[in-house]
This record gives structure tokens, C-alpha cells and sequence, in this order.
């Protein structure tokens, strides 16, 4: 697995004392991560920097990049992710992640798409405040870790009944 760290940071430009979260700039932003209004308008926002993060989620746990040569003409990588979810997300993420737990992984999985989703829709309106995308990547995580804790006390093998097996109990 190889990690990557973003800055996109294209709202840094904003003034947070100013009540407009959005001003029109001329600042050169990376392709495949900029938000659709940024690249047709030249609008920039806090929501624009949500979009660059659904769309490093994708990347992270698809293992593809969304200029990957995969993606050319009608296919991206938003659509592809759509057209998978629910039933075939297994096909698209990375299988470096299916290991053990395949359930329990494909749900996280499928969560943190759905999210992903979410922060790339085409309106800066229907997107989640990053704020609000923490909250719900934190709620994935607990629930997966209560999912891998609840598999694993399953496979715990039962103490009741083996006291006969104990050397004392003959």
C-alpha cells in the first residue's frame, strides 16, 4: 500500500472573516482532483477542497488515480466507483484490503464510498462540509472495529462444557 498526502489547500485563499465562502481565481489546480466548478468557472471553495478529497478516498482504497489510463473517454473514476456501488465494490477496491474479515471490510468499504461519493457530487451544495465528512469516516471506523471484535469473539472457541478437559476434573 502506498500512501499519499494532499494539500490541495485551494480554499486557503479565502478570507474566513468574509461571508462569501467562494471567490473566483486564476490558481493553477491538479487534474483528476479539481472540483467541476473550479475547472469551468475558476470558482474556489471549502467545498472544492471536499471534492479533492472524495476524490484521494477513491484513490486510496481503489489503488487507481483518477488520470489513470483506465479512464478515458466517457469512464472516470467517479463513474466507475457509481456503477460498482453496492454490488460489486469488491471488483473495484484494491485486494490488498479483501483479506480476512471480506464482510466487515466490504462494508467499511462501501461506507467510505458512499462518502467519497458524496464529497465529488456535481453541485458544491450536495457536498458534506469536511467537518462533517470527519464525523462520518470516524463513525466508519468504529463501526468496522466493532464488526472485526464481534467476528472475532465468534471464533473464540467456547470455555463452557471443556472443564472435563481440564487434568484436575478427572
Amino acid at each position: 500500500m502506498v500512501a499519499h498526502l494532499a494539500d490541495f489547500a485551494n480554499a486557503k485563499f479565502l478570507n474566513s472573516t468574509e461571508t462569501d465562502t467562494t471567490i473566483q481565481t486564476t490558481t493553477l489546480a491538479t487534474i483528476g482532483y479539481m472540483a467541476p466548478e473550479y475547472g469551468q468557472d475558476g470558482i474556489v471553495s471549502t467545498r472544492g477542497d471536499v471534492y479533492s478529497h472524495g476524490i484521494v478516498l477513491m484513490e486510496t482504497f481503489i489503488r487507481k488515480k483518477p488520470t489513470d489510463t483506465t479512464f478515458d473517454g466517457e469512464l472516470s473514476l467517479v463513474k466507475w466507483v457509481e456503477e460498482s456501488l453496492p454490488h460489486h465494490v469488491t471488483q473495484v477496491v484494491d485486494s490488498n484490503l479483501m483479506g480476512e474479515n471480506i464482510s466487515a471490510v466490504k462494508d467499511c468499504v462501501l461506507s467510505i464510498m458512499g462518502l467519497a461519493l458524496n464529497c465529488v457530487a456535481e453541485s458544491p451544495e450536495e457536498r458534506k462540509l469536511i467537518k462533517d465528512t470527519l464525523a462520518a469516516l470516524c463513525g466508519i471506523k468504529v463501526k468496522y472495529l466493532e464488526a472485526i471484535q464481534s467476528m472475532t469473539a465468534t471464533d473464540q472457541p467456547s470455555t463452557s462444557g471443556m472443564a472435563t478437559d481440564h487434568p484436575n476434573s478427572r
